[in-house]
């Protein structure tokens, strides 16, 4: 094997866009149909939030977040049916982790240019052969700009907020299908509007709305972009 072989980086396919989308349900499809190792982003910022709110620090305090982000004590591993399972500080967090609430603060610490830059080279690490599935917001604009592959999905505010409702109510929790519409909407504000990382397309993107696709569609029309860009097999 060639030193230029050896040298060569893991290929990455990214997956940017909002919350509600499809991004977590087509990642971890990708990943296991390529058998590529998968990064939740997204995870790891609701991680910081969630260990922050733990500790009782206001999440505008830009350099203590971003220490507890630097320092997380964080264990990610798959079940024996395939599901992410996380721990924090030794303690498995599911709900909690995946609540309104959690998602709201890691929204406003995701902001925070010091928190982004402490988790920029964690994300960075996830990179190993035989390939990677990015999932988040800024995985194709800002942490891996050279991926041969970038996806971005969105999808109408209404269509994301009615499969939060649903996803929660299947959960077991409570949910307002308004108030989640306007949370969303907030959110995406946000994320658009922050001066470090928005939320957008990188420029050599493909994008899709999913608002009227099904998850079978939106993995069938990913899975024939990787065919073309890395050889692998299509769907039999």
């Amino acid at each position: 094997m060639s030193e230029a072989t050896l040298q060569t980086p893991a290929p990455v396919i990214t997956v940017d866009g909002p919350s509600g989308v499809g991004k977590g349900t087509l990642c971890r499809w990708l990943a296991a149909r390529l058998g590529w190792h998968l990064l939740d982003s997204g995870a790891l910022y609701r991680l910081t939030a969630l260990a922050a709110l733990r500790r009782d620090l206001p999440l505008e305090d830009e350099g203590r977040v971003a220490t507890v982000a630097a320092g997380l004590d964080v264990e990610f591993w798959a079940d024996l049916e395939g599901a992410m399972r996380i721990r924090l500080d030794g303690t498995e967090v599911g709900s909690e982790l995946r609540s309104e609430t959690c998602g709201d603060a890691a929204s406003r610490v995701a902001a925070l240019p010091m928190v982004r830059a402490a988790l920029l080279q964690r994300q960075r690490d996830f990179r190993r052969l035989p390939g990677l599935i990015a999932d988040g917001r800024d995985m194709g604009t800002v942490v891996f700009p050279d991926a041969e592959l970038k996806l971005f999905l969105a999808a109408s505010g209404e269509e994301r907020a009615r499969r939060r409702y649903k996803q929660l109510r299947e959960n077991g929790l409570d949910a307002n299908l308004q108030n989640l519409a306007g949370e969303i909407a907030a959110r995406d504000s946000r994320d658009i509007r922050r001066a470090v990382a928005p939320l957008e397309p990188a420029r050599d993107a493909e994008v899709l709305d999913t608002t009227r696709l099904s998850i079978a569609e939106v993995c069938g029309w990913a899975l024939g972009l990787a065919a073309e860009r890395f050889a692998v097999p299509e769907i039999r």
